[in-house]
């Protein structure tokens, strides 16, 4: 389910340095829900390759979970490197489904633009720090609550062009979880002009890692992933 803000002080910059280092791989696994049932087992790692890091999402359907395939992408593969004023994505793909459906994103820093196709349009857009597709918006996240910042909004690639999104916190939560009671802080995501919030339950002693998203409309809830498994290695 955004972009990090560059750090104006150079303190705060030397203190995001130092505690983005506290990013660990993980592995995790999540039981997606749509309309109250479980529809798809998603399996998620976070890998670390050299001087990046490798996002990877591989969700399984369940049941009639193939008529929620667009809400939880089969495949994504995000490659980003994490700089002390955040995560930097370099790479996205998202694959499997139907071929209309695929993603391919390259992300060219020095010249400033992302070029790839995204569910057949073609992609060639200026690119700023603020910057994001739908895997690394969820690294960001954690990386910037592990730097000590609350990420206030986001661009994320939509298509030709790009979708922003306000973040900011929403409260703190004791979740019943398969590892026992565990202690969240809630952060709420929401597009500009959009009915719909996404929440974040966020485990800071499991590295800020989310515990449980959700979707909701109102009063309904359109989707919910939680989680039955972590790894921290």
């Amino acid at each position: 389910m955004n972009r990090l803000l560059a750090l104006a002080l150079a303190l705060l910059a030397a203190s995001a340095t130092s505690r983005a280092e506290e990013l660990r791989p993980y592995q995790a696994t999540y039981r997606a829900i749509w309309h109250g049932m479980t529809v798809a087992v998603s399996d998620l790692r976070l890998e670390h390759t050299g001087d990046t890091w490798t996002y990877r999402s591989e969700s399984s359907p369940r049941g009639i979970g193939r008529l929620a395939a667009g809400i939880f992408p089969p495949h994504q593969v995000s490659v980003v490197r994490v700089t002390s004023a955040g995560v930097q994505p370099l790479s996205y793909q998202s694959t499997g489904g139907e071929s209309s459906k695929a993603i391919d994103l390259s992300y060219d820093w020095s010249a400033q633009r992302v070029t790839g196709t995204y569910e057949g349009t073609p992609v060639d857009l200026p690119l700023s720090a603020d910057v994001r597709d739908d895997a690394s918006v969820q690294l960001a996240l954690t990386v910037g609550l592990l730097a000590g910042r609350t990420p206030t909004s986001f661009r994320v690639i939509d298509r030709n062009g790009t979708r922003q999104y306000q973040f900011a916190r929403d409260g703190e939560a004791t979740l019943e979880t398969p590892m026992g009671r565990i202690a969240t802080v809630v952060y709420r995501s929401q597009k500009a002009n959009s009915p719909r919030i996404t929440r974040f339950w966020c485990a800071p002693d499991r590295g800020y890692i989310p515990l449980k998203v959700e979707q909701t409309r109102g009063e309904d809830v359109q989707w919910t992933m939680e989680i039955e498994s972590l790894t921290r290695p």
